[in-house]
């Protein structure tokens, strides 16, 4: 593997017209890695901090040109010279220099850009496609895609409670087929919610805003959607939420569809749905601090659901372990640049699916145009990936890698489908 010759950082923009970051590592072979950092939009108080530079004369205190400078003059004179491919002693040089619980002096977006940009080179320096290198011969699993077709909470301004819903086209039989049925219910979607007078236009995710009444109304809508394209629901395309309910919840109550609900009401109320509609999985379904009201949850619906920790777990693994010894899910989502490092995110999955619990790579609100976790989620053959809704090209462009990824394994290859559930078909209906 190559030698680190030179690191340079500059700002970009993201999909929501915000800066990020993005960095260039080179090896001595010539070969280049280029990785550009996500921003969140509903965040939780324990990911690793994103650096911003605070100055409200330039775009309102979100630059990153402290973050750029971090990189330019303090990580890059100190990894100069290092061999890329050695990424545990690369990141571990970079938290060592940042020396802080949740990387606040660097900046975990800093950090994270040369961590991901160095995997880059150094897949293009040993002539490996990137899930190769990542993830060895064996990379081959085809994930089963989480849709995001609408969008609540802090992703719009439709007055939902609930941040995502989405579609899971996990019957199809293969990436490409579910990539379509997805494509599908979403034009089936938009043209129930035009001929309805609601607008069409489309929120941070590429999902759709509307103004519908409550939750049962939108799963109302997708089912419908789904029925139209001659799909059918529960055997094609599964339902799932990502309530982000740390957003809605407040002194103890979480403020549901109008109403003020305790978590062990808010439990039953997520259990009468996935009675009436064919969901299989559930995200952030109570608040990320309240480890009883998730240990309830699964309790209650672990059998039949996924229940997936976002804001809970924030891809550090100390919390994952808590929430492995309590029983506070069976999932965790995956997001680079809550923890800051590749080696990091690479701990977190292999304790996350050695302990038999499930786990998605996801993109974050704030996107760009990097392709990077389409290669993670193939490399190490975890199986679901979450990137947004069926429009806007920083989300398609994942999708798109992946079609790529398909072509490239052929035979080889295996689209995850249902199996990822482990049966989970919502077995809780009636």
């Amino acid at each position: 593997m190559g030698v680190i010759v030179s690191v340079k950082a500059w700002e970009i923009l993201d999909s929501r017209g915000l800066p990020t970051i993005r960095t260039k590592v080179m090896v001595d072979d010539g070969y280049v890695g280029i990785a550009s950092v996500p921003s969140g939009a509903s965040t939780g108080s324990h990911e690793a901090l994103e650096l911003r530079d605070g100055d409200k004369k330039r775009y309102g205190g979100k630059g990153t040109l402290k973050a750029v400078s971090n990189v330019n003059d303090i990580i890059a004179p100190a990894v100069v010279g290092m061999n890329a491919g050695e990424q545990g002693s690369l990141d571990q040089m970079m938290i060592d220099l940042d020396g802080t619980e949740n990387k606040s002096k660097l900046g975990a977006n800093a950090i994270l850009s040369v961590s991901i940009a160095a995997a880059i080179a150094s897949a293009e320096s040993a002539g490996l496609p990137l899930y190769n290198y990542l993830g060895g011969a064996g990379a081959r699993l085809l994930p089963t895609p989480m849709m995001n077709v609408i969008n609540g909470g802090k992703h719009s301004d439709a007055g939902l409670s609930v941040q995502e819903f989405l579609v899971i086209p996990a019957g199809a039989p293969t990436f490409g087929e579910a990539l379509r049925y997805g494509v599908e219910t979403f034009q089936a979607l938009k043209s129930i919610l035009a001929a309805e007078g609601e607008a069409v236009s489309v929120g941070d995710e590429g999902g759709f805003a509307p103004h519908l009444k409550s939750t049962r109304d939108v799963l109302d809508h997708l089912i419908k959607a789904i029925e139209m394209t001659g799909l059918k629901a529960g055997r094609d395309v599964y339902l799932a939420m990502d309530s982000a309910s740390s957003e809605f919840h407040s002194q103890g109550l979480y403020q549901f569809d109008g109403a003020g609900l305790t978590s062990e009401e808010l439990v039953l109320e997520y259990k009468k749905l996935c009675a009436a509609y064919p969901i299989i999985s559930i995200e952030d379904g109570l608040a990320e601090d309240d480890w009883a009201g998730w240990s309830t949850m699964v309790r209650e619906l672990g059998a039949a659901i996924q229940i997936i920790g976002d804001d809970l777990f924030v891809t550090n693994p100390e919390r994952v372990a808590r929430g492995i010894v309590e029983r506070s899910a069976n999932a965790v989502l995956i997001k680079l640049n809550q923890i800051g490092t590749l080696s990091e995110t690479l701990d977190t999955i292999h304790m996350t699916t050695a302990n038999g619990w499930k786990a998605i790579v996801s993109h974050r609100s704030g996107e760009t145009s990097d392709t990077f976790i389409s290669d993670l989620v193939v490399g190490l053959n975890i199986g679901q990936i979450k990137t947004g809704s069926l429009s806007r090209s920083e989300r398609i462009e994942k999708y798109n890698r992946l079609l790529e990824i398909e072509e490239d394994l052929g035979s080889a290859g295996r689209f995850a489908g249902l199996d990822v559930f482990a049966g989970k078909a919502n077995a809780n209906r009636s």
